[in-house]
Parts: C-alpha cells; structure tokens; sequence
C-alpha cells in the first residue's frame, strides 16, 4: 500500500475541517444561529469531510487492485503479510468501501474504519439537528401573534 493510500485519508480529513473551519466561524459569529443549527452544520462538515477522506480510495476506484495489494513482478497482486493472491475486488461508493478477497479465503477492508463511523456520526447529528429546527420552527409559528393566551 503506497504512503498517500495510507496518510492521504487522515490528511484530506483534517484539510476539508480546516477549510470549513473559516467560513464556519464567520457564519457563526456574524449571525448568531442556534445550537441546533450550529451542530447541523457541523455534522454535516464531519460527513463531507468522512467522505472526502473516503474518496482518497475512491479516487483508486480506478485501478482498485494497487491499494489492495503490492503488484508482483507478474501482474498479480499479493498480499504484503502473506503470500496469498488477490482474487478480486469489492467497490462501493455508498458507504465508501473496498474489499479486497484474497486466495487464502479470508477478505480485507481497504478504507479506514472510522471513515463509516465519522459519515454516519455527521449525517445522524445533522438530521437529528435539522428535526430540533423544524420542531422548534413550528412551534414559534403556532404561538398568537399579539401575545394573547389561549
């Protein structure tokens, strides 16, 4: 597995947060939104940023069997802890996954384990977030207008 397989995930992760750290911090003081809405949009940056860090092996879609396994002098790909042959390759692009099956019968997961966690830790808060907002939305516009009790 190359270096940039292996420390791209991290790094594009920790790039995409710093990039929307900015306007992040200006929406929030300039306009002073609600918890609710502060953590929607920081559960939806956690997912992007998972799924950008995701797409670092989605960019390997490409050619799949390199970050599976370390190309023989052959054309066949091996397993660098063992001797075993690549047989084939799993891609999926939702959730991001690649699943390397090898000949001694056992299967590998090439992308991070906490790329899932983090995109699905950021969509569950966002949609969890944006649920308080329209709750709280609808309240506020069942309430009388002229300060009345009914």
């Amino acid at each position: 597995m190359s270096l940039v397989a292996f420390f791209g995930p991290p790094a594009i992760t920790i790039f995409l947060f710093a990039v929307g750290a900015l306007p992040y911090a200006l929406w929030a003081t300039r306009r002073k939104p609600s918890r609710p809405a502060r953590w929607a949009v920081i559960g939806t940056a956690a997912a992007i940023a998972a799924y950008g860090a995701g797409t670092v092996y989605g960019l390997a879609f490409t050619n799949a069997l390199a970050v599976c396994g370390d190309e023989s002098g052959h054309g066949v790909y091996v397993d660098a802890g063992s001797d075993d042959v690549l047989t084939s390759v799993s891609v999926d692009s939702f959730p991001l996954s690649i699943t390397c099956h090898w000949s001694g019968g056992h299967s590998t997961e090439a992308v991070w384990f906490w790329v899932p966690i983090l995109l699905y830790a950021g969509l569950v808060c966002a949609i969890a977030c944006l649920a308080l907002l329209l709750v709280s939305r609808t309240r506020r516009l069942r309430r009388p207008q002229d300060g009345s009790v009914q």
